[in-house]
């Protein structure tokens, strides 16, 4: 690791290094000043990330931790847990497994409970980047006349270009899938789910409408491109998307909802600005067609276990296939892995436009 550009993590508004450190045993004695003093904290101290409040037996914090990531703060035999009680000289509360609530962490000196939550802070958030995905916000593209233009596109590479490298049509989209992606998130359980469905309201109210003008936007799907370098090796074949009227209206409305959402810490920051596509050909739909065929975004894909297609002769027969027009008409939280009755993903809550 680059010690001058270490990793930076983010809590609670505050950024802090992640630097990589060789701990050495010291005597028990040397660490008597581990937690001195009940006072206030030091001025670099992240007190204010937080509530500590004052009790009659010291001082307490609350956390609320999604049930899920109970076991990383135990850790192997609760020796995780325990490690941090004896190091912070606290007291460290856990619902039991599978029940929601509040991980309460007690102790005598509040510099302790300090340095409990913020060890805490920086597991979780450590963990949480490790879980894939549950949910990412979409617009369905999933509509009669474009999955018939995309059936059409479909046959029609088969048809011309099923002898090139790694062309066949398990590449190839589940047409009632279609959709444009603006981020991915980990909601793990129903009070992320809530706070999610909560901020898409509120940006609806903050700036949608007054983008949208309470309208669907008109969107045309035209022309395909490919993700990476060489169009010889491809794992991504995407169609394109634009504003009918020629502004970026919806370009906008993409950026503001996932600045807004990376704001809250529901979702990672990846990109200055949203890529607005549409995949239509993934390599990962090859080894597991029950994949949500996402796309790329969550850049967690191993490459090494792709198998690359030549997409050279699809770029220059269908460059400027036409897909169709479409009316989008809201952003949806959609639930990775599942289906709903029109086989597009199951919406956990979603911004109307009209």
């Amino acid at each position: 690791m680059d010690v001058l550009r270490p990793t930076l993590v983010r809590i609670g508004g505050r950024v802090y290094r992640k630097n990589l450190i060789q701990e050495q045993p010291f005597p028990q004695e040397e660490e008597e000043d581990f937690c001195a003093g009940p006072g206030d904290c030091a001025d670099d101290d992240p007190c204010d990330a937080f509530v500590v409040e004052e009790t009659e037996r010291g001082f307490q914090s609350r956390v609320e931790v999604p049930s899920p990531l109970y076991k990383y703060i135990i850790g192997k035999k609760g020796e995780t847990k325990k490690r941090l009680e004896t190091e912070t000289r606290t007291s460290i509360s856990i619902p039991k497994p599978g029940v929601e609530g509040e991980i309460v962490i007690t102790g005598q000196q509040r510099s302790g409970v300090v340095s409990a939550r913020t060890r805490i802070d920086v597991l979780l958030d450590s963990f949480r980047k490790k879980q894939p995905f549950t949910h990412f916000l979409s617009f369905a593209l999933n509509q009669p006349a474009i999955q018939e233009k995309f059936l059409q596109f479909k046959e029609e590479v088969l048809e011309k270009c099923s002898q090139d490298h790694g062309v066949s049509s398990s590449l190839f989209q589940n047409p009632a899938k279609l959709h444009l992606t603006l981020g991915t998130l980990v909601l793990l359980n129903e009070q992320e789910i809530q706070k999610a469905c909560d901020l898409l309201q509120q940006c609806k109210e903050d700036f949608v409408d007054q983008i949208t003008g309470g309208k669907p936007l008109t969107v045309e799907v035209a022309g395909v491109e490919y993700m990476n370098d060489d169009p010889a090796v491809t794992d991504v074949l995407y169609a394109k998307v634009r504003m009918k009227d020629g502004s970026d209206r919806l370009q906008v409305i993409a950026d503001r909802l996932v600045e807004r959402f990376v704001a809250s810490g529901l979702m990672l920051k990846e990109w200055d600005r949203v890529k607005l596509h549409a995949t239509v050909m993934n390599t990962l739909f090859r080894k597991d067609p029950t994949e949500e065929r996402n796309n790329t975004m969550t850049g967690k894909s191993s490459f090494k276990e792709r198998e690359s297609f030549n997409g050279r002769n699809i770029l220059k027969l269908f460059e400027n296939f036409y897909f169709g027009e479409v009316q989008l008409d809201s952003v949806r939280l959609s639930q990775r892995f599942s289906s709903d009755t029109s086989g597009y993903y199951a919406t956990s809550g979603q911004l109307s436009f009209s």
